[in-house]
């Protein structure tokens, strides 16, 4: 019987590989990591130091010069680009140079390998594993100098990289440096050309400064003179005739003062009797939320106070509409009042004078959005002051519940129902119309006849915007929600 025995210890290995050759030594199981050097001679990696990589090189040059960057000024970034172009050929060089080795250690592992083959074909047994494994181990050193040198081009090509973007960078910094020296020259030029401006300005203000001493000093002689002349002829009589021209002046003064008010108010008469729509002015800006006052426009303007006013909305085609109820000197806009001018119309003495806003009146900033916002609710609630009720002062300040649905209005206070009503032809909604300093935040509800309510709301924006959404409701029952008299305008 034959017994077979399978045996891989470093025993067996050391006496396979000396048998193979008395040449080479294999001390670890694995052929060692040599390098060649210049003239072909081996280096030995322990004694050398470790080399570093090319990546680590420009990542820490690249940092240095982004670091740098704002400290240099034109010249210094020149002379940095420029040492960086050097070492990046330098980095080229050692880059050519070490494919030229690595070349020259695939040209030995090939050799090596040829000459384990022709040794595996003489030997048999163990010796031929062992052989076998040699070769193996070589193939192993073959893929890692082959990953070696693949690593070695991508070094490469970034280090091409680097150099050409240090060449291009160091020519835009020498384009820079001339621009830079050729703005420094204008500047120069500028500021000696502004130098001798004021050089020559500063020799002309002495000049006129001297001959204005002068002058000033030859005035001082003559007043001199003249006092001299005055005390000695008749001093009493002279210092007389002085008061009385102050008397004079102060009189004459008053006088122009006087005929200057004079004309002012002959000039205001002349207007009134020519034009008098230019003696007042609507007050405010043309946009949803403000309010318009009548305002006059010169100080001798006539009082309107008991005079009649009516305001007007211009309608498309020059046409004009009626506001009911909008009989006071301010007018808060409402919606419907969007895209279209505004008119007060004032009688004075029998003549009617009317005062328009410069444009249309322009919807607020964000109030589509919010309008938007609120209609995605099936009840919209605002928290309202009753204000006045059917015409009259109300007497409680209590905050009202203000609600709008998608089929009915309803004021309520607490767990009490004010009034409840559906979309209907009675009902009216608009801004109000009473005047007073709080109108571009109240509006008129008549909720059937016989009972409607003036309610203040905490914001403009809410005021407008609750008539907005309670108009856009009832457009869709088929209603049309408006102020009184509007629906005919």
């Amino acid at each position: 019987m034959t017994r077979v025995i399978h045996d891989s210890g470093d025993g067996m290995q050391k006496e396979a590989l000396d048998l193979v050759s008395s040449d080479v030594n294999f001390p670890k199981g694995c052929f060692p990591d040599y390098r060649i050097g210049p003239n072909n001679q081996i280096i030995d990696p322990e004694e050398t130091h470790e080399a570093v990589p090319l990546k680590e090189v420009v990542a820490k040059e690249t940092a240095q010069l982004l670091e740098q960057h704002r400290r240099l000024s034109v010249r210094d970034l020149k002379e940095k680009f420029e040492k960086g172009l050097s070492s990046a050929s330098k980095l080229s060089e050692e880059a050519k140079r070490r494919e030229a080795a690595s070349l020259d250690r695939q040209v030995l592992l090939k050799k090596l390998r040829d000459v384990l083959d022709t040794l595996k074909g003489r030997v048999a047994g163990r010796n031929k594993d062992d052989a076998e494994e040699a070769i193996s181990l070589v193939e192993a050193l073959a893929v890692q100098l082959t990953q070696r040198e693949g690593e070695l081009i991508y070094e490469k090509a970034e280090v091409k990289k680097l150099a050409n973007f240090l060449k291009q960078a160091t020519v835009d910094a020498r384009k820079v440096a001339e621009e830079e020296r050729a703005l420094a020259l204008a500047e120069i030029e500028k500021a000696r050309a502004a130098i001798e401006k004021v050089e020559k300005a500063f020799h002309v203000h002495d000049s006129t400064k001297s001959s204005r001493e002068e002058e000033i000093e030859e005035l001082r002689k003559e007043v001199r003179e003249a006092r001299r002349i005055k005390m000695l002829h008749q001093p009493i009589k002279v210092m007389d005739m002085e008061f009385e021209l102050q008397a004079l002046r102060t009189l004459i003064s008053q006088k122009t003062q006087l005929c200057n008010q004079l004309n002012k108010e002959l000039a205001t008469i002349k207007r009134l009797e020519v034009d008098s729509s230019d003696l007042f002015e609507l007050e405010g800006s043309n946009t949803l939320g403000s309010q318009f006052c009548i305002i006059p426009r010169v100080d001798g303007a006539p009082n309107i106070a008991n005079c009649p006013i009516q305001w007007y909305r211009v309608i498309s085609g020059g046409s004009r509409g009626l506001i009911s109820g909008a009989t006071k000197f301010t007018y808060a806009p409402e919606p419907f009042d969007v895209g279209r001018l505004l008119q007060a119309e004032i009688i004075l003495n029998a003549d009617k004078i009317i005062v328009q806003t410069d444009g249309p009146i322009d919807n607020a900033a964000g109030l589509e959005h919010y309008v938007d916002s609120l209609m995605k609710r099936t009840d919209i609630e605002f928290n309202v002051v009753v204000t006045q009720m059917n015409g009259k002062d109300y007497s409680s300040n209590s905050v009202h519940v203000f609600h709008i649905g998608k089929l009915r209005i309803k004021l309520q206070k607490g767990w009490s129902t004010k009034a409840r009503e559906l979309y209907s032809t009675t009902m009216k909604l608009c801004g109000s119309r009473g005047g007073g300093n709080a109108a571009a935040r109240a509006v008129f509800w008549q909720a059937r006849k016989g009972l409607s309510y003036t309610l203040a709301f905490e914001t403009d924006r809410d005021r407008n915007a609750a008539i907005m959404i309670a108009r856009k409701f009832a457009s869709n029952c088929n209603i049309a929600l408006a102020g009184p008299g509007d629906q005919d305008t």
